[in-house]
């Protein structure tokens, strides 16, 4: 598709994010919620929806959905309803979901996203409501049938609906990694996508620029990742316009990514709210909390990425646009405060080796920060080395790769291999004479107005004192040295 029919359309994107709530027991039982246990090992009469069993709230999962709540600044509703939510499906034993619908626990929030050019974007968040999980179908090792597993049967969620308020499969990813990063801040998900526990459907249309009406759109199920996330709105997006463009209509449905094939492919007809015959629950009494409660949860939040990244700007001076990075996952920005720690002086420079050299090294091994090869005082020890003149970047970059291969300390690789660099003045003039006598023919170029042949007496420098020249006295010397 041509460039020129993609610029006359809008894409309009929406998601809903389901996140799993950290709880050790299900939604509405008392089944554990761990993940990997043997199928059908972790589901009790009321998750198998036998008759005659009543479902009884888990009040950690109301206090986890308050918490997001307060996070984006929305509406924590003072009386919340659950509701049933009916449709046939195989792993769905009662044959309806208990979800919340007219009545949800948080309404009415936002999140500011920065892009990647360094915008912000204000996502509305309509509403996020609490629900328990279905369970699942498994197709694989099962010729011609499909197996049930029902652990996954009442696992509390809480689903995040978006405003159609993004533009671009690049803003729906930022916004779904704003929402990964904030609910492992609160502690509230662990965010393995992996493991399903925090996925998106989302919803795209298109129409032509300018148009105030929205296009019909199409719901792409069960995201598991933010490549896929990207891929499936781009070639959704591609499919809309490529029948737009032919003078069909896009049809209402529900539309699977499959990953392999780089494509959507038809599942279901959309259904609407009235297909689900929403009700009540019968079972269960509306949730009502008072302001004790929720102020209460306010006062114990943690510090929130937001929160965090203007600290960092404030206190540490940094960017925005690196405070933001540093502050993506709890973790990283912890291990950046420990290695401030170890020098103190210049926060700059450790953002630099934490987003550079040390976030290239764990995303090259495949790597948590919890599984770092290198503590925060191991490279705040080589930081301060840069710092105090032992060595320089480049050699710092030597020193590091040890470090990472055999945990040793700064110290001892620096002292092990003689790479301290040469800071007497003294002997690196001493150097620069031998080399300015070896190359009167480039003496007398540059001096004849060929600036750049001051970058071949550095490297000739550098090379005669094995690279441990001080690089910025170096430069100081040789201007002298080489002006007449």
């Amino acid at each position: 598709m041509s460039g020129a029919e993609q610029g006359s359309w809008e894409t309009v994107i929406g998601l809903e994010i389901h996140a799993q709530l950290a709880t050790k027991s299900k939604i509405f039982s008392g089944s554990p919620t761990a993940y990997g246990a043997e199928p059908n090992t972790q589901a009790d009469l009321v998750d198998l929806g036998y008759p005659g069993v009543l479902p009884v709230l888990n009040a950690e999962a109301v206090r986890m959905a308050v918490k997001f709540g307060l996070a984006i600044d929305a509406q924590v509703t003072r009386r919340s309803v659950f509701a049933r939510k009916n449709y046939f499906y195989p792993d769905l034993p009662k044959g309806y979901q208990i979800s919340q619908y007219e009545l949800p626990i948080v309404a009415k929030g936002f999140l500011d996203v920065m892009q990647e050019d360094g915008t912000v974007r204000r996502v509305g968040i309509t509403r996020a409501h609490l629900e328990e999980d279905a369970g699942k179908s498994v197709h694989e090792g099962h010729a011609g049938v499909s197996a049930i597993d029902l652990n996954r049967a009442g696992t509390p969620l809480i689903e995040i609906v978006s405003e159609p308020d993004m533009r671009s499969a690049k803003e729906a990813v930022a916004y779904m990694k704003k929402v990964h990063t904030l609910v492992r801040y609160l502690g509230i998900c662990d965010g393995n996508m992996q493991e399903g526990s925090f996925r998106c459907d989302a919803n795209v249309s298109v129409r032509r620029k300018g148009a105030d009406k929205l296009g019909t759109r199409a719901e792409l199920k069960n995201l598991n990742s933010f490549r896929f996330v990207e891929k499936a709105i781009n070639h959704e997006v591609e499919r809309q316009i490529e029948i737009l463009e032919n003078g069909g209509k896009v049809v209402q449905e529900t539309r699977l990514y499959d990953s392999d094939k780089d494509e959507t492919r038809s599942m279901r007809s959309k259904e609407e709210a009235n297909d689900y015959r929403y009700f009540p629950d019968p079972d269960l009494l509306p949730v009502v909390l008072d302001e004790v409660f929720i102020e209460g949860l306010r006062a114990r939040l943690p510090e929130l990425p937001d929160q965090k990244a203007a600290r960092f700007q404030q206190q540490h001076g940094l960017t925005a646009y690196d405070a933001q990075l540093l502050t993506a996952s709890r973790e990283m920005a912890a291990f950046y405060e420990d290695v401030v720690a170890a020098v103190p002086t210049d926060a700059k420079l450790a953002a630099n080796w934490v987003m550079g050299d040390y976030s290239a090294f764990l995303n090259r091994d495949g790597l948590e920060v919890a599984q770092s090869r290198l503590t925060a005082a191991q490279l705040g020890g080589l930081l301060a080395r840069i710092v105090d003149d032992t060595i320089s970047g480049k050699m710092a970059k030597e020193v590091f790769e040890v470090m990472w291969a055999d945990g040793s300390d700064a110290d001892a690789v620096i002292e092990a291999r003689g790479l301290k660099q040469i800071t007497d003045s003294g002997a690196i003039e001493k150097v620069i004479d031998e080399v300015i006598a070896a190359n009167p023919k480039q003496l007398a170029d540059y001096r004849s107005g060929k600036d750049k042949l001051f970058g071949f007496f550095v490297g000739q420098t550098m090379k005669a004192t094995g690279g441990k020249a001080n690089p910025a006295l170096l430069n100081d010397l040789l201007k002298k040295k080489l002006t007449p």
